[in-house]
């Protein structure tokens, strides 16, 4: 889904007049647009339907912003006025901001405009695949525009609907949201039409010479447009498209387009647009897309494409996108508590204290510290509420809010107000605090004991928050592992203030208990939890990064170049010759298999066992050789386990540029391998936790493994349901 934040704030004062009386101010466009791509130029006629406002007795003043390169001429209607008023920027795009009158009783008129939208790009990024993001462009290799572009005239925070005609030169074709309607070509020239009813937040224009695919669906139809001709591949998302629309259709209610297509961009890209998705020509081709990023994309027709986001209040989107697909098909896998302590572990190692803000704060992915917030922070939200209502009312309530709020904006008031009309239940304060409120709760757990009680056993502790503040009230489930017990007790305990004495009866000798062992709660994790990862090293302030001195020069050159790409400071990199010992009281990188601190790095990672030699390490029992592998390990400072220390081996010099960028997409993770020039994935994992302080042995010398009750997925809902519910 793509954010405009370059026009928030105009978009905020607009809908303040609009959203007193709850109204969605709406503007009909009716597009006939040329483009050459070879001139990188195009030719608008506009007709355009302002929203009746005013009075019939007076003119009617309206501003709008247009791309500087386009020169309007207003046609229609007799008495109109056009007047620029000055040149601005917006998101790095220079617009003319115009002030139309329209005679009394007026909200009709016709523009022409055109000209050039070509931004321009280096030959070598050109010759890279580069091209610009948000602010548009038309070439011989494709076209892409939107409302960053301002290539139709921008009236503020209105929705929009439109009818887009189309012509191109033969062999190219066209895509925007909504349906097509088939058109004869034209005078030597292709023609397409595209037409969506319903209020959308932007017009798309993307065209390209398309080989297009189709399959026609339960509820739409399915379309795959590539640059060049690939059967097979568009098979697979064909399927893969009719699969998606039906789960969610099922699950949340009908798709809200006539169509869902997978369109091929011309640079590389993962965007989500109403009724279609911008992917580039490789990630398409990467055969984990079609069941992580695709789904994905396809789910933002229901939230953030069909059901826009307030983000006045915060984004919602993409937290509940993130749950309902990423999420939910770990999950179906049985995968669900992992993924939740992935995301919990993004939060730890990337939010400090002073980086936190509430969810209301959040607007879209700028970084690590957004994302932990926004997707992982939201997904839990969802899930804690899923946890409390039930998976059959927490899907009723998700039905609710999609029926009640299509095709309008809408906030977490709104989603408040749909769960709690199904649940009966308030919801106020569940909502405050992970909304509202900026940090988590931490959690400790102390004095657990056990006594013996008629006849069974009670397990007595201290349960405590540890977060500065206020408490937050929570249902914290203790799990407790009886002696001959296929699966463990589990207690939900509601915990309104910091500390809460625990006194959970049990019938079976009990052998262990745990608190929040599926990581159902959001909170700030306990170190002794989760494993050492790279994130934890990239989230980390003032990491320290010694290269190695005695590393051949080619080496040592790509170590420093490394280095500098990762550093904020150029204070942050040393030789290890100039150290003494590592420091403990920061985050540290060691590179290089000639490092001289590369046996402490080993010392530390002792009890994960990975065995080095000089020409090899084996990890996880796969071993790996110095020759033709890098590798990547995480460890914890001895004694300081809030400081990571990190190790990179690597024998040719030219695998590290690719290391550089590579390396931080695998945060979650404690080691990696990587093989050729390239440098190719071919080892991932992350060390075992052993000994978690919110777990607790009961009886001495008792390794009891915690076996928990199996939880059916959210999915399991529709088993019940039929698509009519």
């Amino acid at each position: 889904m793509r954010l405009y934040l370059n026009r928030a704030v105009w978009i905020l004062m607009l809908w303040a007049c609009a959203w007193a009386a709850h109204a969605e101010p709406q503007v009909h466009h009716d597009l006939a647009v040329t483009l050459d791509p070879s001139a990188g130029s195009l030719s608008v006629h506009d007709r355009i339907t302002l929203p009746a406002g005013g009075t019939p007795e007076r003119p009617s003043h309206w501003t709008f912003l247009l791309h500087a390169d386009l020169q309007p001429r207003l046609l229609q209607p007799d008495g109109a006025e056009l007047h620029e008023l000055e040149r601005a920027e917006e998101g790095g795009v220079a617009v003319h901001r115009y002030r139309l009158i329209l005679p009394a009783g007026q909200h009709q008129l016709e523009l022409a405009y055109g000209g050039v939208i070509n931004q321009r790009v280096s030959d070598a990024d050109a010759a890279a695949g580069v091209r610009p993001d948000t602010s548009g462009y038309i070439g011989s290799d494709g076209i892409y525009l939107d409302g960053d572009s301002y290539w139709y005239p921008w009236f503020g925070g209105e929705l929009r609907n439109f009818t887009l005609t189309v012509r191109l030169p033969q062999g190219w074709s066209a895509v925007s949201q909504g349906a097509e309607t088939p058109l004869p070509d034209a005078d030597g020239e292709h023609q397409a039409q595209w037409s969506e009813p319903q209020p959308q937040e932007d017009i798309y224009l993307v065209a390209a010479r398309f080989q297009r695919y189709t399959r026609p669906g339960t509820w739409a139809e399915a379309m795959v447009y590539l640059r060049r001709p690939d059967q097979q591949l568009a098979a697979r998302y064909l399927d893969a498209t009719g699969h998606y629309l039906d789960l969610y259709s099922r699950l949340l209610g009908p798709y809200p387009y006539p169509k869902f297509a997978l369109v091929e961009n011309f640079w590389e890209s993962g965007f989500g647009m109403p009724s279609f998705t911008l992917l580039g020509p490789q990630v398409i081709r990467l055969p984990f897309i079609i069941d992580t990023s695709y789904p994905h994309e396809i789910l933002h027709n229901w939230w953030g494409n069909s059901v826009y986001v307030d983000y006045r209040t915060g984004n919602w989107s993409e937290g509940l996108t993130t749950y309902l697909a990423d999420y939910l098909l770990a999950e179906q896998r049985g995968q669900g508590a992992d993924y939740r302590r992935n995301a919990l572990q993004q939060y730890a190692d990337y939010v400090a204290t002073a980086r936190d803000f509430p969810l209301a704060r959040f607007r879209g992915r700028h970084g690590e510290v957004s994302q932990a917030v926004g997707y992982s922070k939201g997904l839990m939200l969802f899930h804690m509420l899923r946890r409390r209502l039930g998976d059959d009312v927490f899907v009723q309530g998700l039905r609710k809010f999609y029926r009640d709020n299509r095709f309008r904006r809408a906030g977490f008031a709104d989603l408040r107000a749909a769960f709690e009309a199904v649940s009966g239940q308030p919801l106020q304060t569940l909502f405050t605090q992970w909304v509202q409120r900026t940090g988590a709760p931490q959690l400790r757990i102390s004095g657990v004991r056990v006594e013996p009680r008629g006849d069974g056993y009670r397990v007595r502790g201290l349960l405590e928050q540890t977060q500065d503040g206020p408490a937050y009230d929570l249902r914290v489930p203790v799990a407790v592992q009886g002696q001959g017990d296929a699966e463990a007790q589990v207690f939900q305990l509601p915990m309104h203030g910091k500390r809460l004495q625990l006194d959970l009866a049990v019938r079976s000798r009990p052998l262990r208990l745990a608190v929040d062992p599926a990581f159902d709660l959001f909170r700030r994790l306990q170190r002794g939890e989760i494993p050492p990862a790279v994130s934890q090293l990239f989230g980390a302030d003032n990491p320290l990064f010694v290269l190695p001195s005695a590393a051949p020069a080619a080496l040592r050159g790509g170590y420093r170049a490394l280095a500098e790409h990762w550093a904020d400071r150029a204070d942050q990199i040393v030789w290890d010759d100039d150290l003494q010992a590592l420091p403990t009281d920061r985050a540290v990188w060691v590179l290089g298999w000639n490092n001289r601190f590369r046996q402490q790095v080993e010392q530390m990672l002792g009890g994960q066992a990975p065995a080095f030699t000089d020409s090899a390490v084996t990890i996880d029992g796969a071993t790996v050789q110095r020759s033709d592998t890098s590798v990547v390990l995480v460890a914890r400072q001895p004694g300081n386990p809030d400081k990571a220390v990190g190790w990179i081996g690597c024998a040719d010099p030219i695998a590290l540029p690719g290391l550089a960028r590579k390396v931080p997409h695998y945060g979650k993770y404690s080691y990696l391998t990587f093989q050729g020039p390239s440098p190719s994935n071919v080892l991932k994992g992350q060390w075992p936790v052993r000994n978690s302080p919110l777990q607790v042995t009961l009886v001495a010398g008792t390794e009891a493994p915690l076996r928990l009750p199996p939880r059916p997925p959210l999915t399991a809902v529709l088993k019940t349901t039929d698509k009519s519910d």
